[in-house]
């Protein structure tokens, strides 16, 4: 399967850059196109600029060692661990304007297999973004198709822009993730203080769904407010302060969703309920930047009044919201050098509706990060060190761990 995954991929690149070399070409001929290949990525433009597509793509490859899962009175046996080696993410991405500047759109295609969610839907799921937007002006925007709902902000970073090679268990616990449907985006106030405003409306059960029998729908909402003015280059949405901020800049988030009849077990993401459930998610976050150093905070918490579902009546078989609380602490310092030192401390704790399930557990990774910006976030190296514990509340109690070492390096344009 990866085979054929790899040849789709080079197959749609090769086909994308032979069309749109012709239609450059044809372009010059009739009306001056042009060609480009710059800090954006491949760039397509008429002459006029009221048609521009920016072409990119990015790699991220890892390798991993984790010793064997423990608990207190085991001895730590290093040839007993499992080793890693794999494309976490492969990706082609495409954006731009089309016939008018206020018309623009996101495209981005995922061919790694952890990439496709292939655990949870047995197929290739391989549409990653696929948005229309119109830009009433640079503060006012709407959207229809499938990207991230505005949730949690260390989701609606690329994870390109991340400083640790992946997100915290946070985010994997109560992230919105990607879904279909209606968003728009409004900054009523700008200047020395900004205030921005995300909602969406869309299906609550994720990427490339079919009709869904009785279904009901999410709404999603996010404020920010940046009372210090705007971050440099955008830097409340790329991790690491890169820009080294030459004033304190600061970003407080909230957000919540309340999500109708949904039929996974993490709202847009996870394994299917066996029945449709009802949940409500909500976030709080909060980003500093200053000189290098970069400290980020979240909260989340995951709620509903009935979360486990049951195949027959024998009660053998369940599928179960996954409902609690969660924070993750982040610090990181970049040196002038493009040298950083970055440590995380998250957490996730399983309410007390789940009790029995093997969910019932709390889980805790900490982590130290050394990384290296070749050319900022496009081409770096890292490498983290970490521990996953988790205690078993059904177990009394028992706390199991183990040890990981991950080395990261990604390229792209």
């Amino acid at each position: 399967m990866t085979g054929s995954v790899l040849r789709s991929f080079l197959i749609l690149a090769s086909l994308f850059a032979v069309i749109s070399a012709e239609a450059v070409s044809q372009a010059t001929t009739q009306s001056h196109g042009s060609f480009d290949f710059n800090a954006d990525g491949v760039v397509f433009q008429s002459a006029d600029s009221a048609t521009r597509v920016v072409m990119r793509f990015r790699m991220q490859n890892w390798a991993i060692y984790t010793t064997k899962t423990m608990d207190e009175d085991d001895d730590l046996d290093l040839s007993a661990g499992t080793t890693e080696f794999a494309v976490r993410r492969l990706r082609l991405r495409f954006g731009g304007s089309l016939v008018d500047p206020r018309l623009s759109f996101n495209l981005q295609l995922s061919f790694s297999r952890s990439d496709m969610d292939w655990a949870d839907t047995q197929f290739p799921n391989v549409i990653r973004d696929a948005m229309i937007f119109w830009n009433f002006n640079p503060n006012l925007q709407v959207g229809f198709g499938q990207t991230k709902l505005p949730g949690n902000r260390q989701r609606v970073i690329s994870s390109a822009d991340l400083e640790i090679a992946d997100r915290s268990i946070v985010n994997g616990a109560f992230n919105l993730d990607r879904d279909f449907g209606f968003q728009a985006f409004w900054r009523p106030i700008t200047g020395d203080q900004i205030v921005n405003i995300r909602a969406a409306v869309s299906s609550g059960d994720g990427r490339n769904q079919p009709a869904i029998s009785g279904g009901g729908l999410a709404y999603t909402a996010r404020v920010e407010y940046l009372p210090l003015g705007a971050f440099t280059n955008g830097g409340d949405y790329f991790e690491g302060d890169i820009s080294r901020e030459q004033s304190p800049k600061l970003s407080i988030g909230l957000s919540a969703q309340h999500n109708e009849n949904q039929t996974k077990t993490r709202g847009s993401l996870g394994k299917t309920l066996y029945q449709q459930r009802t949940a409500n998610v909500i976030y709080g976050d909060v980003l500093f930047k200053y000189s290098g150093l970069s400290l980020y905070g979240e909260y989340a918490q995951r709620t509903s009044n009935n979360p486990i579902t049951y195949k027959d009546t024998t009660k053998k078989d369940y599928a179960a919201i996954f409902v609690g609380s969660g924070y993750m602490m982040q610090a990181s310092y970049i040196f002038p050098s493009m040298w950083s030192v970055a440590a995380r401390y998250a957490l996730v704790d399983a309410g007390d509706q789940l009790k029995g399930l093997a969910e019932y557990q709390q889980q805790v990774n900490i982590a130290a990060n050394v990384g290296y910006y070749v050319n900022r976030h496009r081409i770096k190296l890292n490498l983290e060190f970490g521990t996953n514990r988790n205690t078993l509340y059904n177990n009394n109690s028992l706390v199991t761990f183990n040890y990981y070492t991950r080395f990261n390096m990604e390229l792209g344009i």
